[in-house]
């Protein structure tokens, strides 16, 4: 049986769209960028959904942790993502990140 914490009254209709993921908006640029890591902003953003000046923040925020790290060839970024590196939140800590990235390489 299903329950609820959410009283009746106040959940959406079971057809209404889910303005929620599993995953965050820098989960999925990590993911994308480890899998094509020459990938343009452009295609980053079109493929998460986000505005490229959003993936452009994403990517700093990753850069800046140390879980990307960017080398500039002419014109073109190339992404390389540090794996080893663990996840944020206390509660996944004791893992790499290499464990979400594993899911996503098929």
């Amino acid at each position: 049986m299903y329950y609820s914490l959410v009283p009746k009254a106040k959940r959406a209709p079971d057809d209404a769209v889910r303005d929620w993921t599993f995953l965050s908006n820098h989960g999925h640029v990590l993911i994308h960028v480890s899998k094509t890591p020459d990938a343009r902003v452009r295609d980053i953003a079109e493929s998460v959904g986000i505005t490229e000046r959003t993936v452009l923040g994403i990517i700093f925020d990753l850069e800046e942790a140390g879980y990307l790290v960017i080398e500039r060839f002419g014109r073109r970024n190339h992404y390389r993502v540090n794996s080893r590196l663990r996840f944020r939140h206390p509660l996944e800590a004791n893992r790499p990140i290499s464990s979400l990235l594993r899911i996503f390489q098929e």
